[in-house]
């Protein structure tokens, strides 16, 4: 039977799971999983479509449920997908209040919207938006409720490269001021490696490996070591690369990613 629960508190880990097991009639998407994400801790999942990622987040934002094994979240957490699920008929500050009622809700927009970089978009409807302005009023929605734990699902992936770095920027800005523990699922191995503290790979519903990434921040594609980890990331997602020197040697879109 499964165990989730739901934590007010404190612990040393937001994100514990205990031989996780979810599965859809006899295919089990999630195998007996353990994993624990630290307070602070950016972590960055990849895998092949199928693996489980997307799966597991929905298990931490409380969208599905487990079949059996211990999931334990903080009571605080948001998640922000690669749709931004804007409501049309409301204006930019009444989409990231959306649900939550509190006596000083515009003032919390207000600053949310501005912390994003939309103070002067704040009475815009969705429909006037960039693409890259929606999804900063979903990653408003998400801080507004001051998460523990931050579940971002692919949220950069229909964005066009330049705005992709300028959200790298932001997203990793914003995690430092505000400290929260993420959870990134992704298909793109150099974004993982821009980001993220650790990362996660994931096959058949089991962690196939796990790398902790420990390049200096800021990060961009060119730095000493950037392309090793990539092309080691790379091998284990079934992409094999001639070798890290070579890889070294190709030539890169340069990203950043400030800390």
């Amino acid at each position: 039977m499964s165990n989730i629960d739901i934590l007010d508190a404190p612990s040393a880990a937001p994100v514990q799971l205990r031989n996780v097991v979810r599965q859809f009639g006899q295919q089990r998407v999630i195998d007996g999983l353990d994993l624990d994400i630290a307070p602070g801790e950016f972590v960055a999942l990849l895998g092949a479509s199928g693996s489980g990622k997307t799966t597991l987040l929905r298990s931490l934002a409380g969208l599905d449920s487990i079949d059996s094994g211990q999931l334990r979240v903080p009571k605080a957490r948001a998640a922000v997908f690669q749709e931004p699920r804007l409501m049309p008929w409301k204006r930019a500050w009444k989409n990231v209040i959306l649900g939550l009622h509190i006596p000083d809700a515009k003032e919390r927009a207000v600053q949310a919207l501005t912390e994003v970089g939309l103070a002067h978009r704040l009475e815009a409807y969705p429909a006037t938006l960039s693409g890259g302005e929606a999804q900063r009023v979903a990653l408003a929605r998400g801080l507004v409720r001051e998460p523990k734990l931050l579940l971002l699902d692919e949220p950069f992936a229909a964005l066009d490269a330049l705005t992709r770095i300028k959200m790298h920027r932001l997203i990793i800005e914003l995690w430092r001021k505000h400290t929260p523990a993420v959870l990134l699922v992704t298909h793109d191995v150099d974004e993982a490696i821009l980001l993220a503290d650790r990362v996660i790979v994931l096959a058949d519903g089991k962690i196939a490996e796990q790398l902790t990434i420990d390049l200096p921040r800021a990060r961009d594609t060119g730095q000493d070591g950037f392309q090793a980890i990539r092309a080691r990331l790379l091998s284990l997602l079934g992409v094999e690369v001639e070798s890290a020197a070579v890889a070294e040697r190709q030539p890169v879109l340069r990203r950043f990613a400030h800390a």
